[in-house]
């Protein structure tokens, strides 16, 4: 039998690739690349709707917590704004302080504290804290529970709190408090003085007043600027004092006198003034309305004007003497002479009369001084017609009426007068201004002319600002004027003097009369004019007296602006006012009772 058999089968060898050339891999690397099919995805729809859904209820949640703050939380928000702001950061310039001539201060820099409140970082309930703080702050506790109630923490509690109120408050020894120093200025006489010497505002800019009128020498050397803090710490900031010619004792009782004019005679206003007539020294600026200084935030706008400087205003028959000096310096008219009072005139379609024509009508033959005495409006015509009226309005420009006064506060206005050939060419013009109507001028420069009349006929300058002096008294500045300008000579202002003192005497005026002193002086009653021009149913009075009339040395003026009541003249408003404060001024000056044995001058 035949048998097979098999070997077993070898296994096969692989077959070694043949070797290839670099060229010839690439090639083939780049062939396979072709030959690979693209692979995409197609877009998921429901994953774009669903991020585009997201963004979309994102955005509504912004707007949505946007409007939220806005109207629920605005005002809230804004409070807390404004709580945490803080005093700025460059600290304001030193200035130095102000004294009347007695030495009483009148402005300062001290350094005053903001409290703020942390009511997260308290270590006792905030209702014993704010029973703690109540006295202290002069607030009520509730009103001190809700202001912490509105944010965790930096909350502006109080302002301008005086360093005592700040060791009280440290005493408390309570967590969650912080008094931030900053420096304030401050007046002590509050409104008895703003007219005059303005304020500086919380950023420490001068804004009226003599705080911006002599600023360049109040505020102290750049070299003690440097830490006013610490210079406020250490008292480093009285080395000099700006020393004024006012008197806060006569100031007050001026003040208070003009106020309760006012008030009583529901007046708009008014001022009254008391000068040295020999040096031009204003012993008091009173000024109504007025404000304080220390809250000028509060004041009306209004108020920042001094009405005795800054505001025209037509004088009426308190420019009758400086007619009638005119008229003697000129040498047209004798004090012994004799005028004309018909108790009205005309000028074409004009008929000037004297304020009580309707009941004594016309005096006659009449002397200077009854035409002072009675303030005849025709009698002053008569006597300016002397003179023709290019003489006339070159008087005029001599006594600078369309100049001012050269005070030394800011702001002064110019007075206005008609033009020169206006002036000459018209009739009435020359009418009117001898009884002091028709032009219009500032208290302060009524004042001048006043003093003029009654210091030998010298223009002085009126001025409030004494100098600046050391701690010894020593004076380092002292402000520089013009010379003196004289403008009538002594023998025609003491000729003026008896018949001034008629006024008072026995004339318009008597509301004046101080017992024991010889006292002159002029009323006024113009009406007032309009800013359209023409003059409406208001009224300013005033009255200004000379004392001692045997030999003047004050001149006071009382002004109101339209005050009430069918009897509002010069001598039943403003007389009064005169007379108060000049019942003051002779006790303060030291000024003896009159020997009413001297004949009048």
């Amino acid at each position: 039998m035949a048998s097979s058999y098999s070997s077993p089968t070898r296994p096969r060898r692989p077959r070694r690739p043949r070797s290839q050339s670099p060229r010839q891999r690439l090639a083939r690397a780049r062939s396979s690349t072709r030959q690979r099919p693209r692979v995409t995805t197609a877009p998921s729809t429901p994953r774009l709707v669903m991020v585009w859904a997201a963004l979309m209820i994102m955005v509504a949640l912004l707007v949505g917590r946007m409007a939220w703050l806005q109207l629920r939380q605005g005002e809230s928000l804004g409070q807390m704004a404004a709580q945490q702001r803080v005093r700025p950061s460059q600290p304001q310039p030193l200035r130095y302080p102000i004294v009347d001539r007695q030495g009483n201060l009148l402005a300062m820099d001290r350094m005053v504290f903001t409290l703020y409140s942390h009511p997260k970082l308290f270590n006792q309930p905030s209702a014993t804290v704010a029973e703690a703080l109540s006295p202290l702050l002069e607030k009520p506790a509730a009103e001190l529970l809700a202001q912490w109630g509105t944010q965790p923490t930096g909350i502006r509690v109080m302002n301008g709190l005086t360093a005592e109120t700040a060791d009280r408050i440290r005493q408390l020894r309570l967590n969650g408090l912080e008094l931030v120093p900053q420096q304030q200025r401050f007046y002590p006489q509050e409104d008895l003085f703003a007219p005059v010497i303005g304020f500086v505002n919380f950023d420490g800019a001068a804004q009226a007043g003599l705080e911006i009128g002599q600023e360049s020498h109040l505020l102290l050397p750049e070299r003690d600027q440097s830490d006013p803090i610490l210079a406020l710490v250490q008292g480093q900031t009285g080395k000099a004092t700006l020393h004024l010619t006012l008197d806060s004792r006569l100031q007050r009782v001026a003040q208070n006198a003009l106020e309760d004019m006012v008030a009583q005679r529901s007046a708009k206003g008014g001022t009254i003034l008391v000068m040295d007539v020999d040096t031009g020294a204003m012993l008091a600026m009173a000024v109504a309305p007025t404000y304080n200084p220390n809250e000028y935030y509060r004041a009306n706008m209004g108020a920042f004007r001094n009405w005795a400087i800054s505001d025209l205003y037509e004088p009426g028959s308190t420019f009758k003497p400086i007619n009638v000096a005119i008229a003697l310096e000129a040498g047209v008219l004798q004090p012994d002479e004799l005028v004309n009072d018909s108790g009205q005139i005309q000028f074409g379609r004009w008929t000037i009369r004297n304020s009580d024509f309707a009941v004594t009508g016309g005096r006659g033959a009449i002397s200077i001084t009854d035409v002072m005495k009675y303030s005849s409006n025709v009698g002053m015509i008569r006597i300016m017609q002397k003179l023709t009226p290019e003489d006339y309005f070159q008087w005029l420009e001599k006594l600078g009426m369309d100049q001012p006064s050269g005070i030394d506060l800011p702001n002064e206005a110019v007075g206005q007068m008609k033009d020169r050939e206006q002036f000459i060419r018209s009739r009435v013009e020359p009418a009117t201004t001898s009884f002091g109507q028709g032009f219009s001028m500032t208290p302060i420069k009524m004042m001048q002319l006043q003093a003029a009349i009654s210091n030998g006929g010298r223009l002085v300058i009126p001025h409030v600002v004494s100098g600046l002096k050391d701690s010894e008294g020593t004076l380092l500045w002292e402000p520089q004027r013009p010379p003196v300008r004289r403008v009538f000579s002594e023998r025609t202002t003491q000729a003026l003097m008896p018949m001034l003192e008629a006024v008072v005497d026995t004339g318009t005026g008597r509301a004046a009369q101080i017992p024991g002193y010889r006292v002159g002086g002029k009323t006024g009653t113009a009406q007032k004019a309009l800013p359209s021009g023409g003059y409406g149913p208001g009224r300013i009075t005033s009255f200004v007296g000379v004392l001692p009339i045997e030999n003047p040395r004050y001149v006071v003026m009382a002004i109101l602006d339209e005050p009430k009541g069918a009897d509002a003249y010069g001598g039943t408003t403003a007389a009064p006012l005169v007379k108060a404060v000049s019942e003051s001024l002779v006790v303060l000056e030291g000024i003896p009772p009159s020997d009413v044995t001297t004949p009048t001058p």
